[in-house]
Order: C-alpha cells, then structure tokens, then sequence
C-alpha cells in the first residue's frame, strides 16, 4: 500500500513542475528574441542595401564623372578580372549623364589576356562614344599590365609618388632535380609529345626548351611595346633604351617620359580635367554575402587552394 506524500514532498513536487514550467517559458522567449534578432538584422541589411542603391540610381540622373576601379592583381579568378571590368566600363559610357569615364588603376599587372580584354573593350567603346573621353588614373601602383590597361585611355594622370612601367615578360619557376636525387625521389613523368613537360620542375632543364621559352616572352614583349606605342603615340620620349626594359618610374618621372600626362588624384581629375566633381562608381564588386564570409575568414581555404594550384610557370604581365 502506497503512502501518501507528506506535505514536503508535496511542496518539492510542486516546486520542481513549477521550476520545469518556467524553464519552457525562458526557452520560448528566447526563441523568440532570436528570431526577432535575426529579423531586425536582416531588414536592416535589406534597408541598406536597397538605400545604396537607391542613392546610386538618383545619383546617375546628374551629370557625374563615372568611375571605374581596378584593383590588385588581374587575373580571370581576382576581383580585377576582365568580365567585370569590362561590364563596369560598358554601364559607365553608356549612362547619358556621365560626362567621362574615369578609370582608377591599383594593380602589379598580371594575365596579358585579361589586360588585353580589357585594352580592347576600351578602344572599342571609345569608337562607339567618341564624345565621352576615358581618363586613367593611377593611385599607388600602375604597374605592367595595369598601365598595360592605361594605355588605352585618352590621358593617363598618376601621383608624383605612384609606381608607372614596368612595361616588361615575365615567368618564373623552380627546378627540384637535385633535392630529389638526394632524397632518393624517382620522377615518373608520362607524355605524348616532346616538349609536353618542358615547364615540368621536377624535370631536367633543356637548352632548346628554355630558348624556345624565351622566344615566347621576347613575343609578347613586342606585344606589349606595341600597345603602349599605339596609345602614347608621340607623347613617348623616343631613344630612352630603359623604357621597355621592365623598369618602374615615379609619377614625376613618367611624366618627363612621357608615360603619363599629367600629376592628379581621382578628386583633381573629377574636378578640373573633366569638371563634373560628383563621382558615381560603377565597379562591380563582390555580393554582400561573399564579403561577410569573407570578413569571416571562410575563404581561406579556397584562397590557400588557389595559391597551391596555381602554376609559378604563369606567364604575367608584371
């Protein structure tokens, strides 16, 4: 037979539902706020996104200087790659209101494919608004196939401390051959052709590979020469036997070479050259989600995957 429950431990029962209820309560509320949390922040980045834009599309219905900025390295897989600078530079001229396309370089250089996409869409979008003139302006670096970009524009502004030139080939790499001989590593290589692992490093050099190398850079130099000459045309000091050698001038001394036209900031440029000191910036950059993850440190593996993967072999305008 069961004994009834003394009145502490009907008082201990009672205090322990009691406890249990309280604590569902403090759970529900907490879902609650969290949920409210994360509503009030996702409004709030709505809001601002959809401001900027909004700011952007009032701003493009007055005349303005449209800017367009490079920077880092260029290359189809950076955030200077062709496709975006390109489309930035197609939004820029084609809005009535902007009164010129300012370009704002900050690049080393890198891919001459890209820099040449770029070099291209330029010419070709200046044939199609002949009235709207592109300016290049170069901040703390303008470098190989940054000023390999530049070239294409009308006039070219730069610091009298910016890094111009660098007008050069350049490809590079390691040989292994002899660690692995004494660390006792056999190199097993398979090719259908003769000259398929000539960049192997883990292959013996051969003279006639680096010759043939050697002639594939000396060609792109021409490349290279050739459309800083088409851009700069008589503005270039002739005779100076540096120029093309990959040497990097300082604003003053590009401009005495003729490699720039002139000392400004973006601001000067905006202001007195084109004289529409309201600047609209068409770059397009990453998505806000991309920079969050980003800020978070979630792409460092694809970053450190990337460096692994990519060849040191690469052919790069810098």
């Amino acid at each position: 037979m069961q004994e009834p429950e003394s009145n502490q431990e009907k008082w201990l029962s009672g205090f322990m539902k009691e406890t249990f209820r309280e604590q569902k309560k403090t759970r529900r509320w907490g879902i609650v706020f969290k949920l409210l949390t994360f509503t009030y922040l996702f409004v709030a980045l709505f809001l601002f996104m959809n401001t900027g834009l909004l700011d952007k599309e009032s701003a493009t219905q007055e005349d303005h200087t449209a800017m367009v900025v490079v920077n880092g390295v260029i290359a189809a897989d950076e955030e200077a790659n062709a496709n975006s600078i390109v489309s930035s530079l197609r939004a820029a001229f084609k809005n009535e209101h902007s009164k010129a396309v300012m370009m704002v370089i900050n690049s080393p250089g890198g891919s001459p494919v890209q820099a040449g996409y770029v070099n291209d869409e330029i010419k070709r979008l200046r044939g199609i608004y002949p009235e709207k003139k592109l300016y290049a302006v170069i901040a703390e670096l303008g470098a190989s196939g940054g000023y390999y970009m530049a070239v294409a524009a009308d006039e070219i502004y730069a610091d009298k401390a910016s890094l111009v030139g660098s007008i050069g080939v350049t490809a590079s790499g390691f040989g292994f051959v002899d660690l692995m001989e004494k660390v006792g590593v056999e190199r097993r290589h398979y090719t259908s052709g003769e000259h398929k692992a000539f960049l192997d490093p883990f292959s013996p050099a051969k003279t006639e590979e680096a010759l043939f190398w050697q002639g594939v850079l000396d060609s792109t130099h021409k490349q290279f020469i050739k459309v800083v000459e088409e851009g700069r045309g008589d503005r270039l000091v002739k005779g100076n036997k540096d120029l093309y050698s990959g040497l990097i001038w300082n604003g003053e001394q590009a401009l005495a070479l003729g490699l720039i036209d002139g000392l400004g900031s973006p601001g000067y440029v905006a202001r007195d050259v084109i004289q529409a000191e309201e600047i609209v910036d068409y770059s397009i950059k990453p998505s806000p989600l991309e920079s969050f993850t980003e800020s978070l440190g979630l792409s460092i593996g694809e970053g450190v995957a990337t460096l692994l993967n990519r060849s040191d072999t690469a052919m790069q305008l810098r």
